[in-house]
């Protein structure tokens, strides 16, 4: 048994928390005892070679230069997609297609439980993630936004269909991932699991000080892939909910009576509530400064 993991490494040198954070994540890997191979994707970031060097990983490793890039653009999750699944369907005969950030930990028992599943396709993913901020584990239970961990159990066949499918998306740069994958799963026609029950995936807050990448930059990013993103949605005869519903209609998708266990009715209970409130306050409140403004002028 195989797995291909797709993942893109940030420049090596830039930010010791960073670097720090992608070297636990690399390691945490290697230590499970399964055939794990790299689908590395890099857009000129520096210092990668030598660091997939040191840490003495199997990987195929792609470079993407920017300037073939759209103008501004850093990066591609989609045509890091694309290369993952043509690796997926002519190197090697893998099991396992899966995505991570690489500023997370993975749970060494994850091959194990995903043993333990009989579905012959599938997605499975852990939701919500336990954050380690300064140092410190937070509950691991509060509904944080972000699912950096997806994995898809494939056969060929469903991977040359991936690979169809998507040719009607695109995406640069930050945002949309985990709806994508989601939605993508849908299209696939394959099972979804939340394997939270069964395991913690600890999450690093990255050190976004170290690179150009701010709120304003995320949310602008964020709606330009939004655009991609129904095009997709129109091309697969999905909901457009996927792009506009937020985490409020991902976290409905992925629901399973059979996922839940204490911890993870907690996160539904706290997120749906707690999110709805915190946004009818934040609209009532734009909507009495707006009306205050034009009575005003």
């Amino acid at each position: 048994m195989k797995a291909l993991w797709l993942v893109s490494f940030r420049p090596i040198g830039k930010s010791k928390v960073n670097d720090y954070y992608q070297s636990q994540f690399v390691d945490s890997i290697k230590s499970i005892n399964f055939d794990v191979t790299f689908s590395l994707t890099q857009f000129d970031e520096e210092n990668v070679k030598d660091f997939v060097k040191k840490k003495n990983i199997k990987n195929i490793y792609t470079n993407i230069s920017k300037k073939d890039l759209p103008p501004k653009k850093k990066y591609s999750n989609k045509l890091m997609l694309d290369n993952a699944l043509n690796q997926y369907i002519n190197h090697g005969n893998f099991e396992y297609l899966i995505y991570s950030t690489a500023d997370i930990i993975v749970p060494n028992h994850l091959f194990k439980i995903l043993s333990k599943i009989n579905y012959e396709n599938y997605c499975a993913l852990v939701y919500p993630n336990t954050h380690i901020t300064n140092g410190k584990i937070k509950n691991n239970f509060w509904p944080h936004y972000g699912i950096d961990l997806i994995i898809f159990k494939i056969s060929k066949e469903k991977s040359i269909k991936f690979k169809e499918i998507i040719k009607t998306y695109d995406q640069y740069d930050w945002g949309i991932n985990e709806n994508f994958y989601i939605a993508a799963s849908e299209a696939l026609g394959l099972k979804r699991l939340n394997l939270f029950k069964y395991m913690n995936v600890f999450k690093f807050d990255n050190d976004f000080g170290a690179f150009t990448e701010n709120r304003d930059w995320q949310i602008k990013s964020w709606k330009e892939n939004q655009g991609y993103f129904l095009n997709f949605l129109r091309s697969n005869n999905l909901s457009k909910w996927y792009a506009y519903g937020s985490y409020y209609y991902l976290l409905m998708k992925i629901f399973n009576f059979k996922d839940l266990n204490l911890r993870l009715l907690l996160s539904y209970m706290i997120f749906y509530p707690y999110n709805l409130i915190k946004k009818i306050i934040f609209e009532t409140k734009k909507i009495f400064i707006n009306f205050y403004n034009k009575n005003n002028k």
